[in-house]
């Protein structure tokens, strides 16, 4: 039974990152159009993180929040604890080398700074590899429990070059069924590119509620939100979410 078939999907995903989403909805029967609305870059100003990594042994946690902090950051070996937020985060971790100590149930950064503050973090000195605009929780509420806090420019999320003209092509009649969407800089990337009427025609699954929060925001509805906020939850949202069109 293929309970997509018949749908046309958007993923909005890095390239290098689509198949993992793409490949089960083909699976389960979609039409899936990629259209990447995040490119990753190099910070602009590279001091920063290639300080930070000089002097990684200085650090007691580095708190990884996605796996391209993981990937910026490359293989090190250092005396430093390892947290991350999610399971997808971890295990790239893993197999970049870092042994990870702490990996919240639930994939937001309020959960990671929660299983944190259950060690002893004053003065102790973290580092968070980020993307160049990201939400600011983890280090007000570390900093805020007593620890030194650095967050690190490690990669600049950019909407790739072709996208724009790709995106209009897309948004046209016929509309797509579904768009999906896994964080918040995708969404807005994509409103930023697509008028909002277009958008208004095609139903919308995120990744959490965070990313949930910003498609609002930007004046949309979420008919989809994973459960677990990964993307074998994603895809097993928009499958239930579509479940009585095939019962």
């Amino acid at each position: 039974m293929q309970p997509l078939a018949g749908l046309r999907i958007v993923v909005t995903r890095a390239a290098h990152q689509a198949e993992e989403l793409a490949e089960p909805l083909r699976e389960r029967g979609a039409e899936v159009i990629l259209l990447p609305t995040i490119g990753i870059a190099p910070p602009e100003d590279a001091a920063p993180l290639t300080a930070a990594i000089a002097n990684i042994d200085g650090y007691d946690w580095i708190v990884f929040t996605s796996v391209n902090g993981v990937r910026a950051l490359g293989r090190q070996s250092c005396r430093a604890r390892v947290a991350t937020v999610g399971a997808a985060t971890r295990d790239f971790a893993q197999r970049y080398g870092w042994t990870v100590a702490i990996t919240p149930e639930t994939y937001v950064a309020e959960a990671l700074v929660e299983a944190l503050g259950k060690e002893e973090l004053r003065d102790k000195r973290i580092l968070i590899p980020s993307a160049a605009v990201t939400r600011d929780v983890a280090r007000e509420e570390l900093t805020r429990q007593g620890a030194v806090v650095d967050v690190v420019v490690a990669y600049r999320n950019v909407i790739p070059s072709e996208t724009g003209e790709r995106a209009n092509a897309v948004f046209r009649v016929p509309f797509p069924d579904w768009i999906t969407f896994a964080s918040s800089s995708a969404v807005e990337n994509l409103q930023g590119l697509v008028p909002l009427e277009a958008l208004q025609h095609c139903k919308i699954a995120s990744i959490g509620p965070v990313t949930s929060k910003t498609v609002r925001e930007c004046g949309l509805r979420v008919e989809a939100e994973a459960g677990e906020h990964t993307i074998v939850g994603l895809v097993a949202a928009l499958t239930h979410a579509v479940a009585p069109r095939t019962a």
